[in-house]
């Protein structure tokens, strides 16, 4: 999984669960998007809930942009009423700020003016990932243990989403939205609290992280998606260096196992997808841009943490359904 029920706390609703975001040029403009509700896409978007896209335009990890999704309920067909916010400035990071009305229409529609258009609804979940690979990565790195690759097998390479459906948020803007040419990008979502005001519940940018470093049952994979990409490299550099530079020495994998969770925490932190606005997305093993539907990012994570090449046995087939070359640019549900 890439952030597919991460944590206790996004298990407690799917509906506010992110599974994965991504950000990548569209056929004529930049789309970012966000997907929820993993595994099976019932239920559509919580209607007391939020669905936050946070931009970064000066390369400080803290947000200059943030539109804001809120939902409906749902009626007799399942359709919501959906509207779309911007918040800029100081006001991004107010849940309380009214921010601009931007569109309003309802889920399964396309929808938006002045260059921005907005899509909501189910869609075949895009990730693939081979199921016994990422539990093997998951504790050699907890426990410091050799991985080996040829000892895992890659048994039949089955992708566990395949077949699955995600609830999707797609936004696709203008190129000159934000008067820059390099963004960060990460995905939050927050619930209306009893007491007023909101709390949050996910975040999501660079996929696996959680998945990876903290164990899906834990209170620090919770606490994780409860905090800010500017908070990352103090709070959690030292904790993946240490992890890193232990399963890296005992793979065998480096001269210098220290040296090279150095550049891992360097890498990662802080967690934000980076995007030069107007170039193909790439989420490679050298070159991290974005990160486009069918990039393989799993791949990628565990060649960067493990600092060798970990192939999955799956291919361009593995994900659920056929994308549309254009807006909004999903596969439709299974």
């Amino acid at each position: 999984m890439s952030h597919h029920l991460d944590s206790p706390l996004a298990r407690q609703d799917p509906r506010l669960d992110i599974s994965d975001v991504y950000v990548f040029r569209g056929t004529a403009a930049t789309v970012f998007v966000m997907n929820v509700n993993p595994l099976s896409g019932a239920g559509g978007f919580h209607p007391e809930g939020r669905y936050e896209f946070r931009v970064d335009t000066d390369g400080d990890a803290v947000e200059d942009h943030t539109f804001v999704f809120t939902f409906g309920e749902r009626d007799a067909r399942g359709d919501q009423a959906m509207e779309v916010r911007r918040l800029d400035g100081a006001d991004a990071r107010v849940r309380e700020a009214p921010g601009l009305l931007l569109a309003y229409g309802r889920t399964g529609q396309e929808v938006g003016a002045g260059g921005v258009r907005v899509w909501a609804g189910p869609a075949a979940d895009p990730f693939s990932i081979n199921g016994a690979v990422i539990g093997a990565v998951k504790a050699a790195v907890a426990n410091g243990l050799p991985f080996d690759l040829a000892a895992v097998g890659q048994g039949d390479a089955a992708n566990p989403f395949a077949g699955t459906n995600v609830h999707a948020i797609v936004l696709e803007v203008p190129d000159d939205a934000f008067a820059v040419t390099e963004i960060g990008f990460w995905g939050t979502t927050a619930l209306a609290t009893d007491a007023g005001g909101w709390g949050q519940i996910n975040r999501c940018a660079t996929p696996l992280i959680n998945t990876i470093f903290n164990p899906d049952d834990s209170e620090r994979s919770s606490e994780y998606n409860l905090t800010h990409p500017s908070e990352d490299r103090a709070r959690y550099g030292p904790m993946v260096g240490d992890l890193v530079t232990k399963v890296v020495a005992a793979t065998g994998s480096s001269d210098d196992p220290a040296a090279h969770a150095s550049r891992v925490v360097d890498e990662l932190f802080p967690d934000v997808l980076r995007y030069r606005i107007g170039t193909p997305a790439e989420f490679g093993f050298t070159v991290r841009n974005g990160r486009g539907l069918a990039d393989c990012v799993p791949e990628v994570m565990f060649a960067l943490v493990l600092n060798k090449a970990v192939p999955l046995g799956l291919d361009g087939t593995s994900a659920t359904g056929v994308r549309t070359r254009d807006f909004p640019y999903l596969a439709p549900p299974v």
